[in-house]
């Protein structure tokens, strides 16, 4: 099973829900864009212990932490759907998105169009911060237009719970996984949240 990552923002905790989602599936990596350092890739890299997961080169490695589109156009290069192959694996694989899933690629194409054209699954990430709920609901609604199934929400932060339910009670969808605000990040934070979302995604 292939899942894209995506999310309702910048630093909403896409990577180390990446990191958990491979340990959990033993899944191969893959960050299509990464513009900027540290690269994502070396974080999820730094955060799983299970031999079986690859991590698979960026096809767009751009210098400038900016949007995709304007980074490309620093370093010009033009970021074309067109250019974009699922890497090929017996594994699962899990895609980590830059930024929201509204983020521009180009003048023409946003990370939610690279989600259609990857025909991909989706896993969206909710970080809870006063103004979310309409955050989420938005990127929801922009998915389901686009007719992109979503596997369901993992909340990062410190719980609230009228926050949840009500994004949960409008999308439809279902909760996978709770992230709280952790002190550490390394292996062992990333295999305690691999045991416990492994039973969601096997449902």
């Amino acid at each position: 099973m292939n899942y894209f990552v995506t999310a309702i923002g910048t630093d909403s905790g896409k990577t180390l829900a990446s990191a958990i989602l491979c340990e959990a599936l033993n899944a191969d990596y893959w960050k299509p864009v990464q513009a900027g350092l540290p690269r994502d890739a070396d974080v999820v890299r730094s955060l799983i212990t299970n031999p079986q997961t690859k991590i698979h080169p960026e096809r767009y490695l751009l210098n400038t932490p900016a949007s995709p589109h304007a980074a490309a156009k620093i370093d010009g290069v033009n970021i074309s759907l067109a250019d974009f192959t699922l890497p090929v694996t017996t594994n699962s694989l899990i895609i980590e998105g830059a930024g929201g899933c509204m983020v521009p690629l180009n003048d023409n194409d946003f990370v939610v169009d690279l989600i259609r054209f990857l025909s991909t699954d989706t896993i969206l990430i909710s970080n809870l911060y006063l103004g979310s709920i309409n955050h989420t609901l938005l990127t929801i609604e922009s998915l389901k237009k686009r007719n992109i199934k979503l596997g369901g929400i993992i909340f990062n932060g410190e719980p609230n719970a009228e926050s949840e339910r009500i994004i949960l009670h409008h999308s439809k969808t279902r909760c996978l996984l709770r992230i709280k605000n952790e002190s550490v990040i390394d292996q062992s934070i990333v295999q305690k949240y691999a045991h416990m979302i492994k039973e969601n995604l096997n449902d």
